[in-house]
């Protein structure tokens, strides 16, 4: 899954650090056209073999579960695409999570194109209890706009022969679809679609890029760095395929209101998972929305460390894994800085705004927008996220109410219709026409 799912990692408070692994790098059989990770390749031209090596495999997993002050320890596995390390790699994987286990429970997740699974790569990701986080846009016209190989080829047909392989072993599994310009302006073809095909847990990653300065071009990238948030940003330019601010707050306003009509406790999209838990008072569950950032570390084939998966640049490097301490890493000066900065940017827009506590700034990357106030910092999909939590803040409204009175969030569906009475002394509900639940 995305290095965005339920990342909120702060060592102070013993909730333990996360770290999401490269194995293979920046490699892909696929050459999709909004990648932010493609790139990464130029920053390490001297590597013809992207592949981790043993020695730093057995670094990092004995290192990450040594440094996780929880006891349950996250392995998360992406790329590029892992799957072309081939299923060695993983089975060394398990051995070797097992030889330095200890006390300590140990959980996988892959996130996958899904091209590359068969039968056998089924098999053992149900065998290991792996969760597979599957990359999926929408039905086809909208999936293979944008996610084809270097020769041109579309990859749908090879994508869904994946997700039904996992279907079929009863893989846990997800799926991330990216919301570009065009994939946001047909918001029910891509989630009935998902419906359809019998998807339950969905996450949409809306895709925010910017068109590379004379700097990065010089590196050899093809997109613009991060944001700067203590003065204003010089390059706002977008590029073709970033999705329009009010059109992502209209794609998921479009959706939640199916789904809050129909699909509640059968379909869970992790947008609105999370937003209804900032709004009943808990700590964010994603990096994206937390107060601070700076939990979630990245590391590529070679070892090293950088400060976040959107950070994968010479500047944020923290050390190597199989030089430097990982505990340390995570609580570098430097580290420690980025993390506190995405709250002390925040502009005086975001401080008074009624939505705060549910998008907290969004991903310093992306901010790189100039508030009605003429300050830096604002986030550029703000416009989008604000229309968004003000609408659905009713239905919030209504589902924490639910839950105080210990009854199941699944009976806003029926105040769609009207009012509910809440018999406090039966705990149940009635409608406004006066049927009782389950009748």
């Amino acid at each position: 899954m995305s290095s965005e799912q339920a990342n909120l990692n702060t060592l102070t408070a013993g909730l333990g650090l996360h770290v999401v692994a490269k194995p293979i790098g920046a490699a892909c059989n696929l050459d999709c056209a909004y990648c932010f990770y493609l790139e990464k390749q130029a920053l390490y031209p001297a590597s013809k073999d992207l592949r981790m090596s043993d020695e730093v495999l057995a670094a990092y997993v004995r290192t990450y579960i040594k440094a996780q002050p929880t006891p349950l320890v996250e392995f998360v596995w992406q790329g590029g695409e892992p799957t072309l390390l081939g299923l060695d790699f993983f089975r060394r994987v398990v051995e070797l999570q097992r030889s330095y286990a200890r006390q300590k429970t140990i959980a996988n997740s892959l996130q996958t194109n899904g091209t590359l699974l068969d039968d056998d790569w089924c098999r053992f990701l149900k065998q290991h209890n792996f969760m597979v986080g599957l990359s999926l846009d929408g039905p086809r016209a909208i999936h293979d706009r944008y996610r084809k190989d270097r020769r041109g080829h579309v990859s749908f047909e090879a994508v869904m022969r994946g997700l039904k392989l996992l279907q079929k072993h009863g893989v846990d599994y997800n799926v991330m679809a990216s919301v570009a310009r065009e994939t946001a302006r047909q918001p029910m073809d891509v989630y009935r679609f998902f419906k359809e095909q019998g998807v339950e847990f969905i996450q949409f990653v809306p895709i925010i890029e910017r068109i590379p300065a004379n700097v990065e071009r010089q590196s050899g990238l093809s997109l613009a760095g991060p944001a700067v948030l203590d003065r204003n940003e010089p390059n706002t330019a977008i590029t073709d395929w970033t999705v329009l601010p009010e059109e992502y707050g209209d794609f998921l306003i479009s959706i939640y209101e199916e789904w809050v009509r129909h699909d509640v406790g059968k379909v869970f999209v992790m947008n609105f998972e999370w937003a209804l838990n900032t709004w009943i008072g808990n700590p964010a569950s994603v990096c994206t929305h937390a107060k601070e950032c700076g939990r979630s570390l990245v590391i590529e084939h070679n070892g090293d460390v950088f400060a976040c998966d959107h950070y994968v640049y010479p500047e944020y490097r923290l050390g190597n894994i199989l030089t430097d301490d990982l505990s340390a890493m995570v609580t570098s000066p430097l580290q420690t800085c980025f993390g506190a900065s995405k709250e002390k940017a925040l502009p005086r827009w975001c401080q008074e705004c009624d939505v705060l506590r549910a998008c907290q700034g969004g991903c310093p990357k992306h901010r790189f927008a100039q508030s009605p106030y003429q300050e830096p910092g604002r986030h550029y999909l703000c416009a989008g996220y604000r229309k968004f939590f003000m609408h659905i803040r009713k239905y919030l409204h209504a589902m924490t109410t639910l839950l105080s009175y210990g009854l199941p969030v699944t009976e806003v569906m029926k105040a769609i219709d009207g009012p509910l009475l809440i018999n406090l002394d039966a705990k149940d509900v009635v409608t406004a026409r006066g049927e009782r639940d389950g009748q």
